[in-house]
């Protein structure tokens, strides 16, 4: 056999050998039935973008349930190719801003009041908001025995997550409007505001420290298992029963140097919010998987099922809420009054919406000039 032909059988071989791997490693993302796509759609997945990789930080809640279910079924990493995915978790907003303002994650799920505090505090100069992920998603529970009426709430105990969180200026805001006294920064008044860390505040409850929480999903439904009542489902405060919870912001730095990657990840994480829209308990499920290969241990049916209707998964950031809410903050003493120009850039969250055929968001006057 001459040398030429044996050159190109080899190849052809190496070609047949690599072809069901690649069509394995993109089965394995929870997208088997897109894997019987042509070898040259095959191929332009799998390339690199600008970047070798993207650090993705999100919390373990189930108003983050873009990024869990995003991360979990593969589809973030799908529409990034051959730039890989590395994702971090956090506990609580501020530790997130730290880590993208010292460069250790590039795009990150988190709230809105860390999202404005981060911007404030840098002048400008570092985040940028670059979408929507969810409204909603928040309820005041209370001990039944001890508060039946929103008067009740009055010389009692009530956990916010952090001092200065999205829940905590929520909560300062509703008790203003109640004509109530409180310190923010002390949290002593009229209504004792007690910042209790997510992860303990059902223990806090169930010992009587605290008589009821202004908290996150899945927080504020553990506590009603265990006995707690919804006094407040804070969707109910909002026109439209919208309110922007959970942000996607990138740093300045990462989105000037790489826009392709910054559009790939958002293209995912629009297609995560069809998908959960579209399948509603395949999601819920998914969500619950990559809780547990979190934190070792998945929600309850119980309670994953009373918190789930009551998030909304959208691409709007919903940016006059944004602005209400810092409004809320200054109101309580937590804040100068921000300037937030140019807190938005939704140009590349515009353009892939309308790629997809979807109506494009508005950032309500905030946008990036």
């Amino acid at each position: 056999m001459p040398a030429t032909t044996r050159t190109t059988l080899r190849r052809g071989l190496a070609a047949a050998a690599a072809l069901p791997l690649l069509i394995g490693a993109l089965a394995s993302c929870g997208y088997g039935s897109e894997a019987k796509n042509d070898e040259k759609k095959v191929a332009a997945e799998g390339e690199k973008l600008s970047a070798d990789t993207v650090r993705l930080g999100y919390f373990p809640n189930l108003t983050h349930a873009t990024a869990l279910v995003g991360d979990q079924e593969g589809i973030l990493q799908k529409e990034l190719g051959g730039t890989k995915l590395v994702s971090t978790t956090f506990n609580a907003g501020p530790s997130e801003i730290e880590a993208l303002n010292a460069d250790s994650i590039d795009i990150g799920f988190i709230g809105p009041s860390p999202s404005i505090n981060g911007y404030v505090k840098t002048k400008g100069s570092n985040l940028r908001i670059v979408g929507g992920s969810a409204s909603g998603g928040v309820k005041l529970v209370v001990n039944p025995a001890k508060i039946k009426t929103l008067d009740d709430l009055k010389g009692k105990r009530i956990a916010t997550p952090q001092l200065g969180n999205t829940q905590d200026v929520a909560f300062l805001n509703w008790i203003s409007e109640k004509g109530w006294k409180v310190d923010a920064q002390s949290g002593k008044g009229d209504v004792s505001v007690v910042r209790t860390d997510n992860k303990v505040t059902p223990n806090a409850y169930a010992s009587g420290a605290i008589d009821g929480a202004w908290v996150p999903e899945p927080t504020a439904s553990k506590l009603v298992s265990d006995g707690a009542k919804v006094l407040i489902n804070e969707s109910d405060l909002w026109p439209d029963k919208k309110f922007v919870i959970t942000n996607i912001i990138v740093s300045q730095k990462f989105l000037k140097a790489h826009p392709d990657v910054v559009e790939a990840f958002l293209r995912g994480a629009v297609k995560t919010n069809e998908w959960i829209n579209a399948n509603p308990d395949k999601a819920k499920a998914s969500a619950n998987a990559k809780l547990k290969g979190l934190s070792g241990k998945a929600l309850g049916d119980k309670v994953i099922d009373a918190a789930w209707p009551s998030i909304q998964f959208t691409n709007d950031p919903l940016a006059a809420t944004l602005q209400a809410q810092a409004d809320h903050a200054v109101k309580a003493g937590l804040l100068e009054k921000p300037e937030l120009s140019g807190i938005y850039d939704l140009k590349p969250l515009n353009k892939v919406l309308k790629a997809a055929g979807q109506p494009e968001v508005s950032d309500a006057g905030l946008g990036a000039k």
